[in-house]
């Protein structure tokens, strides 16, 4: 048994099928070869079905808001990558020579991506039960770990407006940078009476959540 082979058995709890799977869901586009982004769409339904399911059953008492603020948060493409991490996919991601120089292997996109793309596999290979095993056994350390539904940063800043007699914050983007797979988006978020604050990520959304946080902790 190669490498590979051995860390996808111990990663995922069984015996692989299809290694060929397994290799397209860590290959990225710029190898030219068949890459990982079918596989990610995939995997991001499965995970979110089970994720939901986990908190379903974790918060009998919660209602749907909160439960939506707990899921955001735990397919989030840096929960997603925190997984990545934390079960060593870096060391197998198959990247082009360009990839690799715009630091690929440590972008949040891209390994969130990835991992997304590995439980399409597992789901295809292996059925849902163990691409449910898989996720159940890396996301329930995420999922316990919070252990209040947390308020969306962009939320807590529109009420804390709201609290204190402003206009609702606005966002805009004032940079982008880096090539299409690992663009960087910069995004100031302004409230009047305030220092703009910024904050940066690798898309806009995620920019503004964090651009919202880092206003909050400045002043509220």
């Amino acid at each position: 048994m190669d490498d590979f082979t051995r860390w996808l058995s111990d990663t995922i709890g069984a015996q692989p099928g299809d290694i060929s799977l397994y290799e397209r869901a860590l290959t990225h586009g710029s190898t030219g070869e068949a890459h990982y982004q079918r596989l990610e769409f995939l995997g991001d339904r499965v995970l979110g079905l089970i994720v939901a399911s986990m908190l379903y059953a974790r918060f009998p008492d919660e209602p749907e808001g909160r439960l939506s603020h707990r899921f955001n948060n735990l397919v989030s493409g840096s929960a997603c990558a925190d997984v990545a991490r934390a079960i060593g996919l870096q060391t197998h991601m198959r990247l082009g020579k360009q990839a690799r120089d715009d630091g690929a292997r440590e972008s949040d996109y891209v390994l969130g991506d990835m991992a997304e793309a590995l439980i399409g596999a597992i789901y295809i290979d292996l059925g849902i039960d163990q691409a449910r095993s898989f996720i159940e056994r890396n996301w329930r350390p995420l999922l316990e770990s919070a252990k209040a539904a947390p308020k969306h940063p962009k939320s807590a800043l529109q009420e804390w407006c709201a609290a204190n007699n402003r206009k609702v914050p606005v966002y805009e983007v004032t940079a982008k940078e880096g090539p299409p797979h690992a663009m960087r988006f910069e995004v100031t978020v302004s409230v009047k009476g305030f220092a703009p604050v910024a904050a940066t990520a690798n898309s806009k959304q995620t920019a503004e959540t964090a651009a919202a946080k880092a206003f909050l902790e400045k002043n509220a």
